[in-house]
């Protein structure tokens, strides 16, 4: 069976074209070896989740740890709720560990367990491994539930990993110091002292011009089609190796636009892709328009889309845009928009983020 270019959800090597992920957090091994906590962040779709995924596997294959990538999301919709919000998370870890793990290596009864902390607590005393954990997901969750959740992790610590988890990993789209506690989920907690705990905070860069190379070979091994060189290297300049961007143009390419195997994917092909994105708007707006409401954000932004010169910035607000991939530093321009494809369409059209930030002004 043909494997496709994934755009959904995390990648399965069975049935998608992929790179190992784990070839961008290169850090992991020592990290988990040290009996370290710490933080994985980076924008949607980059890999997180289909990166802890493979380690947690590949961690429990070994036969040396009990691992599995578990996610908080659930708890969301109870951000007033701690309590509640701690139940539904353990009920979800309980299925995914009923998924991932094999029986010997699962949680022990949670009934009448009274937080995350606790549960943690017994698991990793009962489990013949020990513990890794990564928690996906990790910034879903807002003000009291998010705050009673970091302070549980950082209390339980001390014990490991006899008495708690050996390893754990905050997984999501920021950093600690971003996470949002205010009402309304306006504000952020400036520190990372509720998980001060951790040994490291990284992220996971973009596919570099090889990988978007190596990548597309895999299809060509497998269908004969080729990608040109130039085309290759045309996707990187529009994409910068933003791994949803390069799979997007993909699945594009040789589903819709070259559909027969036997034509070769040319650079002129690689801009109709690129053109019908940015006209579907499949650059990530369902997540960019929410984060474009922030008065920080905006305040780069628009000035950036307007060939306006920024006033002086925070530093904080800098690493802020380039920790969720809006930015990137250019070698010779400085801070600009990340990429081509999230900068601009084509003349006389609107750019994603200008339809984004227009959206958010509006109040759609």
């Amino acid at each position: 069976m043909t494997r496709w270019f994934n755009i959904a959800g995390p990648c399965k090597a069975d049935l998608h074209y992929m790179l190992s992920p784990l070839e961008r957090l290169p850090e992991l091994k020592r990290l988990i070896e040290q009996q370290g906590y710490f933080v994985i962040h980076a924008p949607r779709q980059t890999g997180k989740s289909t990166a802890m995924l493979a380690l947690a596997k590949q961690l429990t294959d070994s036969g040396q740890y009990n691992a599995v990538m578990v996610s908080t999301e659930v708890g969301a919709v109870f951000p007033g709720d701690p309590l509640r919000a701690e139940a539904a998370i353990l009920r979800a870890w309980q299925d995914a560990a009923s998924v991932w793990l094999p029986p010997k290596l699962q949680p022990p009864d949670w009934s009448g367990v009274q937080g995350i902390g606790q549960a943690l607590r017994l698991w990793a005393q009962q489990s013949p491994r020990p513990l890794a954990i990564f928690i996906d997901e990790i910034d879903a969750l807002q003000d009291q539930t998010l705050l009673s959740v970091l302070r549980q992790l950082r209390d339980g610590y001390p014990r490991r990993p006899q008495g708690f988890p050996h390893t754990l990993a905050l997984v999501g789209l920021r950093d600690v110091r971003d996470y949002k506690v205010a009402s309304g989920g306006s504000g952020r907690l400036h520190t990372a002292s509720p998980f001060n705990i951790k040994i490291k905070s990284m992220t996971m860069r973009n596919f570099n011009a090889a990988e978007v190379a190596q990548l597309y070979q895999q299809h060509t091994d497998e269908t004969g089609q080729v990608f040109t060189a130039e085309a290759t290297q045309q996707t990187f300049t529009l994409t910068q190796g933003q791994p949803w961007l390069v799979n997007a143009l993909a699945k594009e390419l040789v589903e819709e636009i070259v559909p027969d195997v036997s034509q070769s994917i040319t650079p002129a092909a690689v801009d109709i892709a690129k053109d019908v994105l940015i006209r579907r708007q499949d650059t990530h707006l369902d997540s960019l328009a929410s984060i474009l409401q922030e008065d920080r954000v905006r305040a780069v932004i628009e000035p950036m889309l307007a060939g306006q010169e920024l006033r002086e910035v925070p530093h904080d607000d800098i690493q802020f845009l380039l920790d969720l991939g809006l930015c990137r530093m250019g070698a010779q321009e400085g801070l600009v928009i990340a990429n081509p494809i999230y900068r601009v369409a084509h003349s006389g059209k609107a750019t994603p983020w200008r339809v984004a930030s227009t959206e958010c002004q509006s109040g759609q």
